[in-house]
């Protein structure tokens, strides 16, 4: 009893500090232009983006209501609350338990004209590649697909699969959209998609120079 009245008050604490953490940081946004035209075509948006940038992108767009689907696991229930403190409409799930749930659920809510954010590679990996969830989604809603990335000029880099990024305080945090794409339908239209997104992906994440392990890392 005592551990399930604690873990409330620690989430809440934990959150408290992140945000705190989080006031400081100094945000440059590259490629809005590509988030405006996607939502002027009048079709609801997908965003994917790396796990291991996950928290500056989440500060950078708390309060919009976007909806995310966040692993079942015990972790997941540390993030699912910080989201929902930052004004995200949480759905539970994942590509490992309970994912296909997941999916449907966000697909109702992009059906519905809401946006989206997923992690491809989550939530265990492997780091930086492709699984077909996402873009799945975005097929079956007739979304358009925006790649989201965030580096920072100062981080810590936590030893996890995914290298989770934690911008310093005081941080520059630079914050790239890409050009949206449509995923039309059929298996071969998504592998074709999986490889768009990977693409814009490590561009938005390092830079068109930089392949996967360079530029902030």
């Amino acid at each position: 009893m005592k551990l399930g009245r604690a873990e409330p008050l620690v989430t809440a604490l934990v959150a408290g500090l992140v945000r705190l953490l989080a006031a400081t940081w100094r945000y440059r946004v590259q490629g809005w232009e590509h988030v405006a035209a996607a939502r002027a075509s009048g079709r609801p948006v997908v965003y994917v983006l790396w796990h291991s940038r996950i928290l500056p992108l989440l500060y950078h767009r708390r309060d919009e209501r976007l909806a995310l689907l966040i692993s079942r696991h015990r972790d997941g229930g540390y993030l699912a609350e910080l989201c929902q403190r930052w004004g995200y409409r949480v759905v539970r799930g994942s590509s490992q338990r309970g994912g296909e749930v997941g999916l449907l659920g966000l697909v109702r809510y992009l059906r519905l004209g809401g946006e989206v954010a997923l992690t491809p590679d989550g939530p265990r990996g492997p780091a930086e590649r492709m699984k077909p969830g996402a873009l799945a989604a975005a097929q079956h809603a007739n979304a358009m697909v925006i790649a989201a990335g965030a580096r920072a000029s100062s981080a810590w880099w936590i030893e996890s699969w995914d290298r989770f990024c934690l911008p310093r305080p005081f941080a520059r945090v630079e914050i790239v959209y890409s050009a949206p794409f449509a995923v039309e339908a059929g298996k071969q239209a998504l592998r074709r998609g999986m490889t768009v997104a990977e693409r814009a992906l490590r561009d938005v994440t390092y830079g068109r120079d930089a392949g996967p392990g360079g530029g902030d890392g």
